[in-house]
């Protein structure tokens, strides 16, 4: 039985060995000059200017953690919309209670407010 497991082991080490290759040989072969231009950093083509912590509005982070939850309720409905003609009338209403489901929450969270940017 462990000789089954003997070409996953080999892939294993082979995946491990090239993953340190790749990281090492930057640092062993590179250019080491280091100088003040070189280290600035530089955003579309313009040097940056004053402090770069600045904070970012928490509506930001609710958009996109609504768009990541939506995205993935989306998800959930492709395999519905491969298998339509083999669920027949079921899988029509467990994809309705679904799609119910989605706009009851969308509906909850225009409700709440998290959506307006004033």
């Amino acid at each position: 039985m462990p000789i089954d497991y003997l070409p996953i082991l080999i892939m294993l080490l082979v995946a491990i060995v090239m993953a340190v290759v790749s990281l090492a040989m930057p640092h062993m072969l590179g250019p080491k000059i280091f100088n003040k231009a070189k280290q600035e950093t530089i955003e579309s083509g313009k040097l940056n200017y004053g402090d770069a912590r600045r904070r970012v509005p928490v509506q930001y982070y609710m958009v996109a953690m609504l768009f990541i939850l939506f995205d993935v309720e989306v998800l959930f409905l492709y395999p519905y919309a491969v298998l339509f003609w083999d669920l027949k009338w079921f899988g029509l209403v467990q994809a309705g209670i679904f799609v119910l489901l989605l706009v009851e929450s969308y509906v909850y969270v225009w409700k709440k407010g998290v959506l307006n940017w004033e």
